[in-house]
């Protein structure tokens, strides 16, 4: 289990601010103990009041309301399932937010975080959307990290506290930003794992175990990490034609792949929309361009990346 980081001093200190911690679920219980470990002053709210019991007896405040909660911090933590959690949630605390600064944790889409930061400032509170790139174990460990976006001056007053979850990004002003490097990043996540599903389908019943391929996957996969700033710096400059990994190369690779699926009676759907852009960038006389240069085809052509 990563190491936690080191809290600041063991006793609460006037410096830090009071925190009320809305939701005790898998993360939310991490969270306030973090906390706690750290010496803030947390005061804690859960539907279900057995959740709280153990983080009484560790130093806690409990509050029966999630209103009383809210009115007995400045900073609001909002860990919650999902958008409407959040609006049920703070909709019994709306007289309470005047001055606060929420941290909305929940499962949000970007539009939902904009909607969310222009009711809060409705009732005078200021908002930072945070996405948590952590599992519940790596909660205050340099192993996760959390996005946020919103409020600049609510996110430079309130960082140390932020910090104590998890190190943090900010992402600017447009409360939606966080959500949207969020999907960025799970996307990125979702794709290796898709493949990793996918070569394990390849590999049943010829005697190589799950376990045994997943080191030899995980090395793979550290080499292409350190390929990323290659394909970074190529997209960023526009300019393909240098690449050591080219498309005609990659193309005739997950040709492969493909064939070998369904040979295998192994569903190809994983690897086919990447076969077909391969194909695309080929057949347009881009062959020889790096594999980078698929970008061309994802980019939006009227439109910000963001």
């Amino acid at each position: 289990m990563p190491e936690r980081s080191p809290a600041p001093d063991a006793h609460p200190s006037a410096e830090r601010p009071r925190v009320a911690v809305l939701g005790l679920g898998r993360m939310g219980t991490p969270i306030a103990t973090a906390f706690l470990d750290a010496g803030y002053r947390t005061i804690v709210w859960n539907r279900s009041p057995d959740k709280v019991e153990a983080l009484a007896a560790r130093g806690a405040v409990p509050m029966a309301t999630a209103a009383e909660a809210v009115t007995a911090a400045p900073l609001v933590v909002t860990p919650l399932l999902d958008h409407a959690a959040v609006r049920q949630a703070l909709g019994t605390a709306t007289a309470a937010l005047r001055g606060r600064t929420v941290v909305n944790l929940a499962n949000t889409t970007p539009d939902q975080a904009r909607d969310l930061a222009a009711w809060t400032a409705r009732y005078g509170a200021a908002y930072l959307d945070g996405a948590m790139m952590a599992l519940p174990e790596t909660v205050a460990t340099a192993s996760g990290f959390f996005l946020y976006s919103g409020t600049e001056e609510a996110f430079t007053r309130f960082r140390g506290a932020l910090e104590v979850m998890a190190p943090a990004h900010y992402f600017g002003t447009d409360p939606g930003r966080a959500e949207i490097h969020d999907l960025a990043l799970l996307g990125t996540g979702y794709g290796a794992l898709a493949g990793f599903l996918h070569s394990l389908a390849l590999l049943h019943g010829t005697g190589t175990g799950p376990e045994e391929f997943a080191a030899l996957a995980a090395r793979w996969l550290n080499g292409l990490t350190a390929y990323l700033p290659e394909l970074a710096r190529e997209v960023g400059a526009a300019r393909y034609a240098d690449g050591v990994s080219t498309v005609d190369l990659n193309r005739a690779a997950v040709d492969g792949i493909v064939e070998l699926g369904r040979a295998s009676g192994v569903t190809a759907a994983v690897h086919e929309p990447l076969r077909d852009l391969l194909r695309q960038r080929s057949a347009g006389g881009r062959g020889a361009d790096s594999f980078s240069s698929v970008f061309e085809l994802m980019r939006p052509r009227d439109a910000p990346l963001l």
